[in-house]
Protein backbone atom coordinates (compact mmCIF):
# COMPACT_ATOMS: atom_id res chain seq x y z
CA UNK A 1 0.00 0.00 0.00
CA UNK A 2 2.60 2.29 0.50
CA UNK A 3 3.14 2.40 -3.22
CA UNK A 4 -0.09 4.27 -2.56
CA UNK A 5 1.89 6.58 -0.32
CA UNK A 6 4.53 6.46 -2.85
CA UNK A 7 2.98 7.61 -5.63
CA UNK A 8 1.70 11.01 -4.58
CA UNK A 9 4.01 12.02 -2.56
CA UNK A 10 5.78 10.77 -5.67
CA UNK A 11 3.94 13.32 -7.21
CA UNK A 12 4.19 15.75 -4.43
CA UNK A 13 7.94 15.45 -3.20
CA UNK A 14 11.93 15.36 -4.82
CA UNK A 15 15.09 13.46 -2.63
CA UNK A 16 16.39 15.46 0.37
CA UNK A 17 19.01 14.69 2.57
CA UNK A 18 16.65 13.79 5.40
CA UNK A 19 13.26 14.94 4.09
CA UNK A 20 11.67 14.83 0.40
CA UNK A 21 11.67 18.82 -0.71
CA UNK A 22 8.09 20.34 -0.19
CA UNK A 23 8.58 22.62 -3.16
CA UNK A 24 5.60 20.98 -4.86
CA UNK A 25 3.42 20.27 -1.82
CA UNK A 26 0.94 22.74 -3.32
CA UNK A 27 0.57 21.12 -6.78
CA UNK A 28 -3.41 20.73 -6.70
CA UNK A 29 -4.16 16.82 -6.66
CA UNK A 30 -7.69 17.47 -7.85
CA UNK A 31 -6.44 19.33 -10.65
CA UNK A 32 -4.63 16.27 -11.97
CA UNK A 33 -6.98 14.04 -11.42
CA UNK A 34 -10.20 15.48 -12.70
CA UNK A 35 -7.47 16.56 -16.05
CA UNK A 36 -6.99 13.08 -18.51
CA UNK A 37 -4.19 15.01 -19.79
CA UNK A 38 -2.24 16.13 -16.63
CA UNK A 39 -2.70 12.37 -14.93
CA UNK A 40 -1.64 11.01 -18.47
CA UNK A 41 1.48 12.88 -18.75
CA UNK A 42 2.34 11.69 -15.04
CA UNK A 43 1.26 8.49 -15.60
CA UNK A 44 3.32 8.33 -18.93
CA UNK A 45 6.02 10.19 -17.16
CA UNK A 46 6.86 7.75 -14.56
CA UNK A 47 6.46 4.68 -16.80
CA UNK A 48 9.24 6.15 -19.11
CA UNK A 49 6.51 7.04 -22.17
CA UNK A 50 6.77 10.03 -22.43
CA UNK A 51 8.09 13.40 -21.32
CA UNK A 52 8.31 14.98 -17.75
CA UNK A 53 7.49 18.05 -15.85
CA UNK A 54 10.65 19.26 -13.16
CA UNK A 55 8.14 17.75 -10.35
CA UNK A 56 7.24 14.83 -12.75
CA UNK A 57 11.32 13.78 -12.85
CA UNK A 58 11.83 14.66 -8.83
CA UNK A 59 7.87 12.15 -8.83
CA UNK A 60 10.25 9.54 -10.55
CA UNK A 61 13.28 10.03 -9.07
CA UNK A 62 11.48 9.72 -5.56
CA UNK A 63 9.57 6.59 -5.81
CA UNK A 64 11.82 3.83 -6.15
CA UNK A 65 13.15 5.36 -2.21
CA UNK A 66 9.49 5.89 -0.85
CA UNK A 67 8.40 2.73 -1.45
CA UNK A 68 11.95 1.21 -0.27
CA UNK A 69 11.10 3.41 2.85
CA UNK A 70 7.99 3.69 3.56
CA UNK A 71 7.65 7.15 2.64
CA UNK A 72 9.72 7.88 6.31
CA UNK A 73 11.02 11.16 4.29
CA UNK A 74 7.19 12.18 3.38
CA UNK A 75 6.03 15.18 4.18
CA UNK A 76 2.20 14.47 5.82
CA UNK A 77 1.00 16.81 3.39
CA UNK A 78 2.72 14.22 0.93
CA UNK A 79 1.18 11.40 2.46
CA UNK A 80 -2.60 12.56 2.33
CA UNK A 81 -2.13 13.23 -1.31
CA UNK A 82 -0.73 10.15 -1.87
CA UNK A 83 -3.65 8.38 -0.19
CA UNK A 84 -5.90 10.59 -2.73
CA UNK A 85 -3.96 9.91 -5.72
CA UNK A 86 -4.03 5.82 -4.73
CA UNK A 87 -7.43 5.43 -4.11
CA UNK A 88 -8.34 7.80 -7.23
CA UNK A 89 -6.14 5.34 -9.14
CA UNK A 90 -7.38 1.66 -7.91
CA UNK A 91 -10.93 2.77 -7.93
CA UNK A 92 -11.35 5.24 -11.10
CA UNK A 93 -8.10 3.89 -13.24
CA UNK A 94 -7.38 0.08 -12.43
CA UNK A 95 -5.45 -0.23 -15.59
CA UNK A 96 -3.34 2.89 -14.72
CA UNK A 97 -2.87 1.56 -11.77
CA UNK A 98 -1.63 -1.71 -12.61
CA UNK A 99 0.91 -0.38 -15.38
CA UNK A 100 2.72 1.55 -12.52
CA UNK A 101 2.41 -1.32 -9.85
CA UNK A 102 3.79 -3.71 -13.03
CA UNK A 103 6.73 -1.26 -12.81
CA UNK A 104 7.62 -0.26 -9.45
CA UNK A 105 6.49 -3.34 -7.22
CA UNK A 106 6.97 -6.09 -10.08
CA UNK A 107 7.38 -8.79 -7.20
CA UNK A 108 4.38 -7.28 -5.12
CA UNK A 109 6.28 -6.91 -2.18
CA UNK A 110 5.19 -3.43 -1.35
CA UNK A 111 2.02 -4.38 -2.51
CA UNK A 112 1.39 -7.18 -0.16
CA UNK A 113 3.73 -5.59 2.71
CA UNK A 114 0.76 -2.40 3.37
CA UNK A 115 -2.45 -3.91 2.37
CA UNK A 116 -3.57 -4.34 5.33
CA UNK A 117 -2.77 -0.64 6.05
CA UNK A 118 -4.34 0.10 2.81
CA UNK A 119 -7.53 -1.64 4.07
CA UNK A 120 -7.80 0.47 6.89
CA UNK A 121 -8.08 3.52 4.80
CA UNK A 122 -10.07 2.60 2.54
CA UNK A 123 -7.93 1.46 -0.38
CA UNK A 124 -8.09 -2.04 -1.76
CA UNK A 125 -4.63 -2.45 -3.39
Amino acid sequence: MKVAVVFLAVVACAMAAEKYTTKYDNIDVDQILKSDRLLNNYVNCLLEQGSCTADGKELKKSLPDALETECSKCSEKQKIGSDKVIRYLVNERPQMWEKLKKKYDPTGEYTHKFENDAKKRGINV
